[in-house]
Parts: structure tokens; sequence; C-alpha cells
């Protein structure tokens, strides 16, 4: 048995690992044991719901120009929470 890592992330584990499950496929004495992407879809609700709508909400805001600008010097102040 051979042991081969690859680093999913990357542009060329992509690319290898395209290769392999379109040539290898259900092919005997080829097995693809584990991957990150596997691993990345089973963790896919790592976040609260109510975490991700307030990140969405502000990634809209921020597409709309609605954003706080902060004084470095008083962030509090800044906030309205002085």
């Amino acid at each position: 048995m051979t042991t081969i890592k690859i680093n999913e992330r990357t542009k060329t584990g992509k690319a290898f690992m395209a290769m392999v499950e379109t040539f290898f496929k259900n092919v005997e004495g080829i097995e693809i044991v584990e991957t990150d992407s596997k691993k990345i879809k089973k963790e896919e609700n790592f976040y609260s719901p109510e975490f991700v709508a307030k990140i969405r909400k502000a990634e809209e805001n921020i597409k709309k120009g609605e954003t706080i600008t902060l004084n470095p010097d008083d962030i509090w102040g800044s906030l309205g929470l002085k």
C-alpha cells in the first residue's frame, strides 16, 4: 500500500484530485480513503445560524456603503458606547 498526501486547497492539488476522480473512479485496487473536501462538508454547520445571519447582513451593508468609521484614539466613543 502507498500513501500520497495531497493538499486539496492548492491549485495543483485540486487538479490532481479531479484527475484521480475522473480516471480512477470505481477502479479495483484504488480507493480514496479521506479527503479534506469531505471533512469541510461535514463541518459545514460549524457556525451558529445567528452568527451567519449577522455576518451576511454586515456584508450587505458594506456593499451598500453603510459602514462605521472608527477613531483609533476613541474607539468606544466612535461606537457610541462611552
